[in-house]
């Protein structure tokens, strides 16, 4: 991982920025605390079953689908749990809320002429539910979700789609996401920049980022343009 303090953006290469959503621009709290804690406390109560055999039942079902679209999918866990996953994430929507500085960093961007695109592995349902609480669609040519696809954002799918639907030149892109898979996803298919999130979560201490350079805090980004 490159330290944050030696890190240096040419912007004159770079014509559009992709961001990922939940971790990189929104605090992954809000996705931890309603899959880990809301989700089983919800399950047991409605379903009237042990809390803790809850738990580890649902760990295995989401290891089982972790990285596939499903794994993404209101409609499918709805389906799976036999619950309104799209209701019970309202129950909580008061934790949604902008990472440090990602605001002013979008508008930076605007201020800058650069493209930005929302390019996120949350269903439909997830977006509409913090676009109504965050109003991110200001800053946005579009806003792409992998279930447009059929593909999530770690299968070469989507990123050949991706091209295919906006014409972006990714060897000229900027991609922003705090997900390893997804990153190397993205390298893989062309996309020229590329930064990790490694503090998605605001109450996780921050983690590793492997081969990518890190980028914790925004206000690096807009020294350096």
């Amino acid at each position: 991982m490159t330290t944050e303090t030696t890190l240096a953006i040419d912007w004159s290469q770079i014509d559009t920025v992709l961001f990922d959503m939940d971790g990189t621009l929104l605090d992954l709290h809000f996705d931890n605390f309603f899959w880990l804690d809301h989700l089983p406390q919800r399950y047991a109560e409605i379903h009237r079953q042990d809390e803790a055999e809850v738990r580890e039942k649902l760990a295995k079902k989401f290891a089982a689908k972790r990285g596939q679209l499903d794994w993404y999918c209101v409609d499918y866990w709805s389906r799976e749990l036999a619950l309104n996953i799209e209701a019970l994430k309202h129950e909580i929507g008061d934790k949604i809320a902008f990472r440090p500085f990602a605001t002013e960093f979008l508008l930076w961007l605007k201020h800058h002429d650069k493209r930005c695109y929302l390019a996120t592995n949350a269903h439909r349902k997830s977006l509409e539910l913090k676009l109504a609480r965050t109003a991110m669609h200001d800053h946005f040519v579009a806003m792409i979700s992998s279930h447009d696809y059929g593909y999530p954002k770690e299968h070469d799918g989507f990123w050949q789609a991706l091209v295919q639907a906006h014409g972006m030149d990714l060897s000229r892109a900027l991609f922003v996401d705090d997900s390893l898979d997804v990153l190397r996803a993205a390298k893989r298919n062309g996309v020229g920049h590329l930064l990790a999130i490694p503090n998605p979560d605001s109450r996780h201490p921050s983690r590793d980022t492997g081969e990518f350079i890190a980028i914790g805090d925004f206000r690096l980004l807009m020294q350096n343009g």
